[in-house]
């Protein structure tokens, strides 16, 4: 018989590896924000991650154009964490606090959520094993880096603004899938691995399901920094 070959295992031991790795980073980074607020670091450090999230995008984005990697299902940069490193990249950069909260929005509520269940087959060290927690996981910490350790605290127009924007996204992608054949932002089907999709029914009426909850949730998300700000003034 002939060797089995190794794939990645949702909640086997590397998913829990990069699981706590990203938690014990994300501890630091809030702790380490707090820590430069206010400070010349706090603009060093966020260039520095900015700079650092280009560098490692950019190639791991090129290398799934190559012919080893290319597939039309996966390498085109059509989910919402491609446009979420990009996002991060102008929120470190610029410590604006719209594109820090879109940052902030995004990477809580729905990369997380990819994280939990991935849709992933490849294992470590392969490539896009690589490229999937990296990217995942510095779009989170960016996010908890700007508003919970930097106090960049997005209010309600942050918060408008971040529904348009993702809403344009899925009308972008949903209008690419059904020229392409694809399932990008699993706006077509669930993920064939299993995921909180599979609670909110069939398609379409998940995706509307969806849509509502994480409305909600980041509305909850933004209230309390509303209410903190105008009890402050």
């Amino acid at each position: 018989m002939g060797a089995t070959a190794h794939r990645f295992e949702p909640f086997g031991i590397e998913h829990q590896f990069a699981l706590a790795l990203f938690l014990i980073g994300a501890v630091v980074i809030v702790r380490c924000g707090r820590r430069w607020r206010g400070r010349r670091a706090e603009e060093l450090v966020g260039r520095a991650a900015a700079v650092t999230i280009l560098v490692l995008g950019v190639p791991l984005q090129v290398l799934q154009f190559t012919p080893a990697e290319w597939d039309l299902q996966t390498s085109l940069p059509l989910h919402l964490c491609d446009s979420g490193w990009v996002v991060a990249v102008v929120a470190l950069w610029t410590r604006r606090r719209t594109w820090a909260a879109i940052t902030f929005l995004w990477g809580v509520v729905l990369t997380t959520q990819a994280m939990i269940t991935p849709d992933l087959a490849a294992p470590f060290p392969e490539p896009r094993f690589l490229m999937f927690w990296l990217m995942h996981w510095l779009v989170v910490w960016a996010g908890l880096f700007l508003v919970l350790g930097l106090g960049i605290r997005p209010r309600w127009r942050d918060y408008a603004i971040t529904v348009v924007v993702t809403i344009a996204w899925a009308v972008v992608t949903a209008g690419a899938n059904a020229v392409l054949g694809t399932n990008y932002g699993y706006l077509n089907a669930k993920p064939a691995g299993g995921s909180l999709l599979d609670l909110l029914g069939p398609w379409p009426y998940y995706v509307v399901v969806e849509a509502v909850i994480i409305a909600g949730v980041w509305a909850l998300m933004v209230w309390p920094f509303e209410r903190s700000r105008r009890a402050r003034a």
